[in-house]
């Protein structure tokens, strides 16, 4: 009867304490990022710190995370993931063009809002974090472009384009999405219109990157034709 108890009881016991986990794993993530929005470097965050403000004991830390740069990491490859996913849906759920590219903005801003504490800490440690954390930033970069680049093939998006310049394109897109995560990310919540202008803005710059790569592709064409001749 006791054993009988104790099997039936196994299954919900076990989920109850992957909850626990991963809820701990949350207020350590969280903790992290209020930590840097105080205008904490991430970098000298100390474990004692982060588990004081999680209200965990140290060693609940170690249970999910061997240091601080894992636990960077993580916020890395989280917020990029969920932004790529994002992304992606609205790419493929928008009429290629104009529209697309101002739905794919919208929907980056509005991540980011959402995300404000994570994507503050990502543009911070892009530029001035520890080697281990930019690599992984960069490694993020790189999935957002070809993930691009094979979204934009399968829409037949410049079909005839040379895969070299389509990835130059993504990556200049790419990049200037990154550029713009404190831009939109200070902007005053009160002022709908300031946003719109750097909304609209954004919109033309990187349609301009599209134009002028299409561009790019036919003068290249015709000097491969002429160098053949």
């Amino acid at each position: 009867m006791t054993d009988l108890f104790l099997t039936n009881n196994y299954p919900e016991t076990s989920k109850v304490r992957s909850k626990k986990k991963a809820l701990t794993r949350q207020k350590l993530i969280l903790a992290a990022l209020h930590l840097v929005g105080e205008g904490k470097s991430f970098t000298a965050l100390g474990i004692r710190e982060i588990t004081r403000e999680a209200g965990v004991v140290p060693t609940a830390f170690y249970r999910h995370f061997r240091n601080t740069d894992e636990l960077g990491l993580a916020l890395v490859e989280e917020g990029g993931r969920s932004l790529r996913r994002l992304l992606r849906r609205a790419r493929q759920t928008s009429q290629p063009g104009t529209l697309m590219i101002r739905h794919s903005v919208h929907v980056f801003i509005n991540y980011l809002k959402e995300n404000h504490l994570e994507w503050r800490f990502v543009a911070m440690e892009r530029s001035g974090g520890a080697k281990i954390l930019r690599m992984a930033i960069r490694n993020e970069i790189t999935h957002f472009t070809n993930e691009m680049v094979s979204d934009l093939r399968a829409l037949g998006v410049f079909p005839d384009m040379r895969t070299p310049i389509y990835q130059h394109i993504c990556g200049i897109v790419v990049t200037l999405m990154m550029h713009s995560v404190t831009d939109f990310l200070d902007l005053n919540p009160g002022d709908p219109k300031v946003e719109k202008e750097m909304i609209d803005h954004f919109v033309r710059q990187i349609t301009v990157v599209f134009l002028g790569g299409a561009r790019w592709q036919l003068r290249a064409k015709k000097f491969s034709f002429k160098r053949s001749v």
